[in-house]
C-alpha cells in the first residue's frame, strides 16, 4: 500500500487550518462595510433624484438610511463632550433630534446632483482599538477621487459609523465639537439647538427647520 505524500498531507492540514480564519475575515469585512455600502446606495439615489425632486422628499429618502448607518446618539454625545452628562434629559432629546435633522440635511445638500459619480469601498479594514475604519473613494466622471473614511464601532450585533474622516484624516466629530462648544459656552443647549435649526433651514433652502 502506498503511503500518502507528506507534502499533500501538510498542504491539506494548512488549508484546513487557515480556511476558517479566511472565511471569518471575509465575513467581518462584509459586516463592517455593509452599512457604508448602504449609505453609498442611498446617496446615489438622492443624487440621481437631484434638485428636480423637492428637498423634503430627498430628505425623507435618506433619513432612514442615515439613522441606521450612524450611531447618532453616540456621535452627538461625543461631539458635545463632558458637558453632555450635565444636560437635562429634555435638552439631550432636543439636541439629538435637531442633530439628526442636521446630519441628514447636510448629506442631502452636499450630494444633490449626479454626473456619473461612483463610490468604491476599498477591500482592507484598518483597526483602531475596537474600531474598524472603512475607506471609500468617491470617483467623479473625470478628475481625482475624493477619499472618505468611516470609523465603525460595533453596537450590539450591528456595526455603525461613529465618525467620518475627510481625506482620511480630518475628523468630522472634532470639527463639529469645536463649533458646538462655542454655542454651548455662550448660550447652553438652547443656543446650540437654535443654531442647528438655522443650519437645517439654510441647507434645505427653507424647506425644513
Amino acid at each position: 500500500m502506498m503511503l500518502p505524500d507528506r507534502r499533500l498531507l501538510l498542504s491539506a492540514a494548512l488549508a484546513a487550518l487557515f480556511a476558517p480564519a479566511a472565511a471569518s475575515a471575509a465575513a467581518d469585512f462584509a459586516a463592517v462595510s455593509a452599512p457604508v455600502a448602504a449609505l453609498d446606495e442611498g446617496l446615489i439615489a438622492v443624487m440621481k433624484a437631484g434638485d428636480a425632486t423637492p428637498f423634503a422628499r430627498r430628505f425623507a429618502m435618506l433619513e432612514p438610511v442615515v439613522m441606521k448607518v450612524f450611531d447618532l446618539p453616540r456621535i452627538v454625545a461625543i461631539t458635545v463632550g463632558f458637558g453632555w452628562d450635565q444636560l437635562k434629559p429634555a435638552e439631550q432629546q432636543d439636541l439629538l433630534a435637531v442633530f439628526r435633522r442636521y446630519t441628514v440635511a447636510s448629506y442631502v445638500a452636499n450630494f444633490n446632483s449626479y454626473d456619473g459619480q461612483q463610490f468604491r469601498i476599498l477591500p482592507d479594514l484598518r483597526a483602531v482599538g475596537t474600531r474598524q475604519v472603512v475607506t471609500t473613494h468617491i470617483i467623479p466622471r473625470s478628475g481625482k477621487p475624493n477619499r472618505i473614511d468611516y470609523v465603525m464601532l460595533q453596537n450590539g450585533t450591528a456595526w455603525q459609523a461613529v465618525d467620518v474622516l475627510l481625506d482620511g484624516t480630518i475628523s468630522q466629530v472634532a470639527v463639529q465639537r469645536s463649533d458646538f462648544n462655542s454655542f454651548l459656552a455662550s448660550g447652553g443647549a438652547a443656543a446650540l439647538v437654535a443654531a442647528l435649526r438655522k443650519k437645517v433651514a439654510t441647507l434645505s433652502g427653507g424647506a425644513l427647520s
